[in-house]
């Protein structure tokens, strides 16, 4: 699997990431050897970036993750988790977590983006994992702090990377307009965008790209699959889009994207997940692993040839934007 480097910094990432807030159970269980099955066949598979939060299961995911990958080198692996959210005691807890996650609350999500939050939230991190240290610190939806994460949080961490503690920072978010801001204001080397360079929603071409091109900096992906939209061969009513049901009118967009891709004898899965490619300054798609069967499933979709002249047609008949770059980045998988 090939790798590349986030912009002005050493850290390598496989083009595939390991998305792991299914080890937090979100939505619903992960039985605990489903969990180390998907780590496993992630690895088999070549990916060696692994991001992680908090946030994902109140900590179950960061436990897991680290227990997954305790028996492997740590020098062969990347991992990214993510600082704001602290995990405090929940002084009124009601059995079951209420934010998309199926475990106990006996702790509560603070927000905190001080540099102290920052501080006590990457110790704490390391203390569930195991880890010695963090390859990327990503603030983690700072879509209301925009004054404390920017001014205290990101001098903090740019601290921790001048001093070799960790080897990248930056912030993972939703929406593409605050990410802009962190490439051009902050010492951010890297934005995470969760579904906002996708097949269905290109808006991230206004903001958080160029600012990526006109700074050097680096973009991951997440999302591209718009929550499940994009998932499936064939969308279906009642399938997500962006957390919600998705309006029946992206629906008939997705199943139109769909039959361009079957007349190019690929799959609309594995043509999201190879669209974000398009963008020179996205450097890695990260699709969340359940178990075993995903895994695998979401490492054979990146190794699938997408014919330029796909891009093409969904231009021409409108169905991406037609400032989508016509070339593949220079190293890509495809010609």
């Amino acid at each position: 699997m090939r790798h590349h480097t986030i912009a002005n910094t050493s850290v390598e990432l496989t083009e595939l990431g390991f998305g792991a807030s299914a080890l937090g159970n979100l939505y619903r269980l992960t039985p605990a050897d489903e969990a180390a099955g998907a780590v496993d066949a992630a690895w088999e598979a070549g990916v060696r970036y692994f991001d992680t939060a908090p946030h994902y299961g109140l900590g179950l995911s960061e436990r897991r993750l680290g227990a997954a990958l305790r028996s492997r080198p740590r020098e062969e692996y990347v991992i990214s988790s993510k600082v704001g959210r602290l995990l405090v005691p929940n002084e009124r807890p009601r059995g079951v977590d209420a934010e998309g996650f199926v475990v106990r609350d006996d702790l509560r999500r603070e927000w905190d983006f001080s540099r102290d939050g920052v501080l006590r939230s990457i110790e704490a991190t390391l203390e569930r994992t195991g880890w010695d240290r963090l390859d990327i610190v990503y603030l983690h939806d700072p879509d209301d702090h925009w004054r404390q994460a920017a001014e205290e949080a990101m001098p903090a961490l740019a601290d921790l990377r001048d001093q070799g503690v960790v080897g990248a920072i930056g912030a993972g978010m939703n929406q593409s307009a605050m990410p802009a801001r962190f490439l051009r204001e902050t010492p951010a080397d890297v934005v995470m965008l969760a579904g906002r360079y996708t097949l269905l929603d290109q808006s991230a071409l206004d903001d958080a790209l160029p600012a990526a091109v006109e700074h050097g900096k680096s973009v991951v992906a997440a999302g591209v699959f718009n929550s499940g939209l994009l998932s499936r061969d064939r969308p279906a009513p009642g399938m997500k889009y962006d957390y919600e049901s998705a309006p029946a009118e992206l629906v008939a967009r997705a199943r139109a994207i769909a039959e361009v891709c079957e007349r190019h004898g690929i799959t609309l899965p594995a043509a999201a997940t190879a669209f974000p490619f398009t963008h020179p300054r996205i450097i890695n798609v990260t699709l969340g692993m359940r178990n075993r069967e995903q895994a695998a499933r979401n490492a054979e979709l990146l190794r699938r040839h997408v014919p330029e002249a796909l891009w093409d047609d969904l231009r021409v008949q409108g169905l991406i934007r037609a400032d989508v770059p016509t070339t593949w980045r220079e190293g890509s998988r495809c010609p």
